[in-house]
Parts: structure tokens; C-alpha cells; sequence
């Protein structure tokens, strides 16, 4: 499964690049807004630091206004991915988009039927919201298990974006289920390292090397073998 960091933040992104671990970035407005730097600057230093798909959204209603968005976006560079919100006007631009050979991530989708429709309009990325599901009291990751019995049916080339984690055990369940991708904001990327029996360890490593260390560092007793003067 591949791993994208949910995050505009360029230091976190920076961070968790740094770990070996991020395939990929996806931002959204409300990222965004908490960022001081101008939206497509800031999408230019995403792309400089990640060598994988990242995701900017459009702002239109119309799929005129999303298509024209999406194509001056797309011009940033060429891992630029067009989120686009399920609607029927999202609907109609994604597949311009796609016709045109522009990737674009399909986004607040909170069911399987969203998910299909998505797919059959060219979508190459769809992004199902687990978390937002959770908070209204429904089972998110039973929609992940929905949508890829859906998918396994058909020959789509789309690839299934568990958005939305909480936690760990999102991740977990996405990666059992056979998702594509997790994007992940940067505290829960940051937990996934965590064990208490990891930190155990390594403190009873340390302990044991620094007991072996001064052993080896120990003067040994010499004999003293001269006699004695009569």
C-alpha cells in the first residue's frame, strides 16, 4: 500500500519525507488556509520535496470553472493531481480532465455508488472519507470493504485513497482490505512508529551495552611478581 501525507505543512512534509516512507501529498482548502504562503507557491515546494502525486483542489461550481482551475493547476507540474468534489458538475470535469490526459482525485465520496460513478468518468484516484463517516456514527472502513468488492469486479485504473484517518488501526484496516493508498495526516504517521515494547528494547540494549562498556573499560588486576627485598 502506498502512503500519502495529508498535510500542506511544508516542514511536516519535509519531516516525514525524510523517513523513506511517503509515496505521495494531498492538500485541500482547510490545509491550505492554515498555511502563510500563496496557494500554487506553496503547491511549487510541495512538489519540489515530493517526487509523487500531489493533490491540489479546484474551488469552482461549475465544471467549466473546475476544468479551467484544474488545467492552470495541472501546468504547475507534472505530478499535479486535480481533486475535484463528487457532484454531478465534478462529474462532467473529470472527465474533460481525464480525456485530456490530467489525473484527478475524486473527493468527498461517502459511498459505494459515488465511488462507481467516479471510476466511470475517469477518475484515477477516488477518495472515500472514513473518519467524517465514524464521527456521523456509520462504519468508514466497511465503505473501504464496499468499494474494493466493487472495483475487484472491473478493470478500472483507479486507485482507492482511504481519506479521512483518525488513527493507526484506519491504516491497518485499509491495508488488510487491500486499499491502494492511505493519506495520513502527519500526527498519525508519527504514532505508527510507537510501541512500548520497541522502546523497552532499545532502553535494555543501551543498559546492557553501556554494563558491557565498562567492563571492557576496567583496568585488570596485574600480579605482582617481584620479590620481596631480604
Amino acid at each position: 500500500m502506498k502512503i500519502f501525507i495529508d498535510t500542506a505543512n511544508l516542514e511536516k512534509i519535509k519531516e516525514a519525507n525524510s523517513w523513506g516512507i511517503v509515496d505521495g501529498v494531498t492538500t485541500n482548502p482547510s490545509l491550505v488556509s492554515k498555511e502563510n504562503m500563496d496557494f500554487k507557491t506553496l503547491v511549487k515546494e510541495i512538489c519540489k520535496v515530493v517526487d509523487g502525486p500531489i493533490s491540489a483542489e479546484v474551488m469552482g461550481d461549475s465544471a467549466e470553472e473546475m476544468v479551467k482551475e484544474g488545467k492552470e493547476l495541472a501546468k504547475i507540474h507534472k505530478n499535479i493531481v486535480i481533486k475535484i468534489p463528487m457532484t454531478k458538475e465534478g462529474m462532467k470535469a473529470t472527465k474533460v480532465l481525464s480525456s485530456e490526459g490530467i489525473n484527478v482525485n475524486v473527493t468527498l465520496i461517502f459511498s459505494a455508488a459515488q465511488a462507481l460513478l467516479a471510476c466511470k468518468a475517469g477518475a484515477r484516484y477516488i477518495s472515500p472519507f472514513v473518519g467524517r463517516l465514524d464521527d456521523a456514527g456509520q462504519d468508514g472502513m466497511k465503505l473501504i470493504a464496499e468499494i474494493m468488492n466493487v472495483l475487484d469486479n472491473y478493470d478500472f485504473n483507479t486507485e482507492v485513497i482511504v481519506a479521512s484517518i483518525r488513527h493507526p488501526i484506519h491504516v491497518i484496516d485499509a491495508a488488510q482490505m487491500g486499499a491502494d493508498i492511505a493519506t495520513i495526516p502527519f500526527d498519525v504517521l508519527d504514532k505508527m512508529f510507537n510501541h512500548p515494547l520497541t522502546d523497552n528494547g532499545i532502553k535494555r540494549f543501551k543498559d546492557d551495552w553501556a554494563k558491557c562498556e565498562n567492563t571492557t573499560k576496567r583496568p585488570s588486576k596485574q600480579k605482582n611478581t617481584s620479590k620481596a627485598k631480604k
